[in-house]
């Protein structure tokens, strides 16, 4: 009966239940278990002078411990779904994604702090931002997995300009680029009137990704960068975006006791851990002088507890995930599940990346969290279901052929 029961499967349904990639798992397994521990330690005193909190210390842990369960949950549930199912569900996630983007501008819907309103409150707090990543990253891994490669040269029509024109436009990708470019267009303007400049950047970056994994003419992206580059500018310089912030990247010390305080503690906090920390629970700045230290700051609390070992350890850690994903995209089974793999770990190495350039003022402060130990319930739960996709798509990669 079983073995009958088994050939009434759908090759799909056979593929979807192989084995998923164990290295992938247990690097994730094992940084989320690495900033649990660090978020006991990081919040931990914050938690217990707060009255939301109740007074006690291991109030941010249970609720990310919480979190992080149904997080798994939902990882291994999604890990056992046939991810060709996302397909069709890509546009839906994207319009959901607008929809909530539009919903956090509306007044008194949208949940303000520290001057931007990035969050609503449907029953649990959460940034719409978190699903707009997910729904660009589908939503493009969608569309480009169906274009066919275009010729290398371009055949100019000098006796028919109309249909030289028709030419260059099919030739030179921009049937493809231009709904994808209003697509972006329209989320980098809901997310800019928040204001929240690093989700449009790491929304921007894992569409750039998905787009050259795609084979899109390389033209494009000297051109993407540029405009981008431009862009800043204009909104840093020309607009005055948080000026503060620029002047305190370039000079941590202009006003340490106000507007530079917190990347300066930041920096006490990397520096006074040394070569092999403090000691796990020994930070000092978590003592109320470092703002945010359980969310976008909680890398300066490894460096202080851990020292620049620990926190070489977890750069390792990140850096083999980011490497794996990519591992698994060269080998997924088709172009569809390769560029979500694609843009989900894009993602992740951008905002890695961030974070930490941030705690060491290697870049202006931008808000960004630090994925699997920043304190963040939804965030959570959401990166590990992207988790799980990954984990989706590497069960249907092709076993290697047995050797005779």
């Amino acid at each position: 009966m079983a073995k009958v029961a088994k050939r009434d499967l759908t090759r799909q349904q056979q593929l979807a239940r192989g084995p998923i990639d164990l290295p992938f798992l247990g690097l994730t397994l094992l940084l989320l278990g690495i900033g649990l521990v660090m978020l006991l330690s990081a919040s931990s005193y914050a938690a217990s002078m707060e009255k939301v909190s109740h007074y006690d210390p291991t109030y941010y842990f249970k609720r990310q411990a919480m979190y992080a369960v149904l997080g798994l949950i939902g990882m291994l549930l999604v890990s056992r779904m046939d991810y060709q199912r996302l397909r069709g569900l890509s546009p839906f996630v994207l319009l959901l994604a607008i929809l909530l983007l539009i919903a956090v501008l509306i007044p008194g819907v949208g949940i303000t702090r520290n001057y931007a309103t990035r969050w609503l409150k449907i029953g649990i707090q959460f940034q719409p931002s978190e699903v707009a990543k997910l729904g660009v990253v589908l939503f493009f891994s969608a569309t480009l997995c169906k274009r066919r490669p275009k010729p290398k040269k371009f055949k100019t029509h000098y006796k028919q300009p109309i249909e030289g024109l028709r030419n260059f436009y099919y030739w030179s990708d921009l049937n493809e680029l231009l709904p994808l470019i209003m697509v972006l267009g329209i989320i980098a303007v809901l997310m800019m009137k928040e204001p929240h400049l690093s989700g449009t950047i790491l929304i921007f970056a894992a569409a750039a990704a998905i787009m050259f994994a795609a084979g899109i003419k390389l033209g494009w992206f000297g051109a993407g960068i540029s405009f981008m580059a431009v862009a800043v500018w204009f909104i840093l310089v020309v607009v005055g975006y948080n000026g503060d912030r620029i002047k305190t990247w370039q000079d941590p010390w202009w006003d340490p006791s106000n507007k530079s305080f917190q990347i300066v503690q930041s920096l006490y906090s990397v520096a006074s851990g040394g070569l092999d920390g403090l000691g796990l629970g020994q930070s000092r700045q978590k003592f109320l002088y470092l703002p945010e230290e359980q969310n976008d700051f909680i890398f300066a609390i490894v460096c202080e507890e851990l020292g620049f070992i620990g926190a070489t350890i977890i750069v390792v850690l990140f850096a083999l995930l980011v490497i794996r994903g990519y591992w698994l995209a060269l080998h997924a089974r088709d172009r569809f599940g390769a560029l979500i793999i694609v843009g989900i770990t894009t993602l992740l190495a951008v905002q890695v990346f961030l974070n930490i350039a941030v705690v060491t003022n290697l870049i202006p402060c931008t808000g960004v969290s630090l994925p699997f130990f920043s304190f963040g319930g939804t965030a959570l739960v959401i990166q590990l279901a992207e988790m799980g996709i990954i984990l989706s798509v590497s069960r249907q990669i092709p076993a290697p052929p047995e050797e005779e």
